[in-house]
């Protein structure tokens, strides 16, 4: 051995050691981790990759990508395994050949690229140009620089567990028509999307189409239907009319893109008829039909109801409003700065939206448990699962509960649960007395059985119409509702979400033969964001 170098052998394994003890035994730890590169170690990096990191690591990932060496590719993410799946898919199954990828200038970490390539099969093929980003981060064992493995980084369209596959489409497609006869798209109609999507997957065949070829999003476990990104070969669409009112439905798109995470339904009281469905949410989920969630003081038109039913009070009986109310040891209050009134009749605490007169009323007989929940299915037609509006759509639940969650329950929160469809159906329900379960395809089409409920008394929906009336001129649901003509009416909701400082924003309203209903995720006070979406609805007429 030379001069200043030692041998030493450690379990069997031969290192070299070059100049001190430190450095050397780094070297063979480093070795025997297997991040030697060439017999020698590198150094552990820590922190965010650097501008070198970034543009090697990407380029790197993006040549194994272009040559089809989805192994390779993988290999340079966080996640092997699930990219390794991605990306041999994006070859194998969704066909797609001579890509090219073209990064932008990096910010940080962060590489936006443009993808183009060629999609081919059965002897059909297509250009498919698309934009989308990923991350650099360093590996927490390796400390290499690594891709942030999404889904997404191969299609912006893909979520966890989606597949890219191309081949004849599932469903033949469908050309669906307004009210009108007018065309409804997702151009035209963006929030429409998933709706439409809904409409192709259900009446197909129905609506005597024959499928072409596609490029489509496969969602995990069949969760959703597949969403079409590129056609090959068109199939020959059948022609499927829908319920949809094109004047409302592009009132209501212009109206969510306000505030995020909206959700509007608007419905014709006198049919049952869905004029407009529109989300503006990332995820695609259509929250309108199939959300389930807390309605806050919204549900105050279902509990005025019952009141009235069951003989507990009228619109201008008592409902004395306090400043806190208590039922089996839960105390309630009322917003910041409500007046208590004892005197106060069930119309001025329902257009105060004075949360203690309800809790206190719930426990006058002959009201249970199950009072509400009765009130709910048998007159409103809630919580039987047994809608059917032509596409996947939420029933609410009002279930009878004991203890705190029933007083909880009486101003919709506790275990309530509602979408938008609901609350529109329940203001409908409340202004004709008559329920009518919305609907966005006819019937006769697929010879669906509509949902039946009892309806209301004609005192009782005339009670809840005036005082929704007084809510939308003199109380919570005036600011939002001013400006607005004709015969209207309204309910304010603010549902409180566990770990939230900013509760759910609801809304229902009227306007002649119009029930609009609306939440925005943690919008704050019922007029505060769901108010505006439902007038703006509203405004159009239908």
């Amino acid at each position: 051995m030379g001069k200043g170098v030692k041998a030493a052998v450690i379990g069997g394994v031969f290192a070299v050691m070059v100049g001190g003890a430190g450095y050397g035994a780094y070297n063979i730890l480093g070795a025997l981790d297997g991040d030697g590169i060439g017999g020698v170690a590198a150094e552990k990096k820590s922190g965010p990759p650097d501008e070198d990191e970034v543009e090697e690591t990407t380029d790197a990932f993006f040549s194994a990508w272009e040559k089809g060496e989805s192994v390779r590719a993988a290999s340079y993410t966080n996640n092997d395994a699930d990219a390794g799946r991605v990306l041999s898919a994006f070859a194998d199954d969704a066909h797609i050949t001579a890509v090219r990828v073209t990064p932008g200038p990096a910010k940080g970490t962060t590489v936006p690229y443009t993808v183009k390539a060629k999609v081919s099969y059965g002897g059909k093929s297509a250009p498919l140009t698309y934009r989308s980003e990923l991350k650099v981060v360093r590996g927490v064992t390796t400390g290499r620089a690594l891709v942030d493995w999404q889904p997404s980084v191969v299609h912006p369209r893909l979520r966890k567990d989606d597949t890219l596959v191309t081949g004849q489409s599932a469903d033949p497609p469908v050309e669906a028509l307004g009210r009108d006869g007018s065309k409804l798209t997702k151009e035209k109609y963006p929030s429409l999307g998933p709706v439409l999507d809904a409409l192709r997957e259900k009446y197909g065949e129905k609506a005597g189409g024959s499928p072409g070829v596609e490029l489509v999003v496969r969602h995990a476990g069949g969760s959703a239907p597949d969403t079409p990104l590129l056609t090959l070969a068109k199939g020959r669409p059948g022609r499927l009319t829908t319920t949809i009112s094109p004047t409302a439905q592009a009132a209501a798109e212009r109206a969510v893109k306000r505030f995020a995470q909206s959700s509007v339904v608007a419905v014709k009281p006198s049919t049952g008829e869905v004029l407009a469905v529109a989300n503006n949410r990332a995820d695609g989920f259509n929250a309108a039909f199939q959300g389930q969630a807390a309605p806050g003081s919204t549900m105050k038109i279902i509990t005025a109801a019952m009141l009235i039913d069951n003989g507990v009070t009228s619109m201008n009986g008592p409902a004395p409003c306090p400043d806190t109310a208590t039922w089996q040891s839960q105390t309630f209050k009322n917003l910041t700065g409500m007046k208590p009134n004892e005197d106060a009749t069930l119309a001025d605490s329902f257009l105060r939206s004075c949360n203690t007169a309800f809790v206190k009323l719930i426990d006058e007989k002959p009201l249970t448990d199950a009072s509400l929940s009765q009130e709910a299915e048998r007159r409103f037609g809630l919580g039987r699962d047994d809608w059917k509006t032509g596409i996947a759509s939420f029933d609410g639940r009002v279930p009878a509960v004991e203890g705190p969650d029933r007083a909880a329950g009486a101003i919709g929160q506790g275990q309530v649960q509602m979408s938008p469809l609901n609350m529109a159906s329940v203001t409908a329900t409340a202004i004709t007395g008559a329920f009518r379960q919305p609907y966005l395809v006819p019937p006769g089409l697929d010879d669906r059985r509509l949902a039946r409920a009892e309806g209301l008394r004609a005192g009782t929906a005339a009670q809840l119409k005036q005082m929704m009336r007084l809510t939308a001129t003199q109380g919570t649901a005036r600011e939002a509702m001013s400006g607005l003509g004709g015969d209207i009416g309204a309910k304010t909701g603010s549902a409180e979400v566990e770990g939230s400082a900013r509760s759910n924003s609801w809304f229902t309203g009227f306007r002649g033969d119009v029930a609009a209903a609306a939440m925005t995720e943690q919008g704050g006070h019922g007029g505060d964001a769901a108010g505006p979406i439902v007038a703006a609805v509203l405004r159009t007429g239908g």
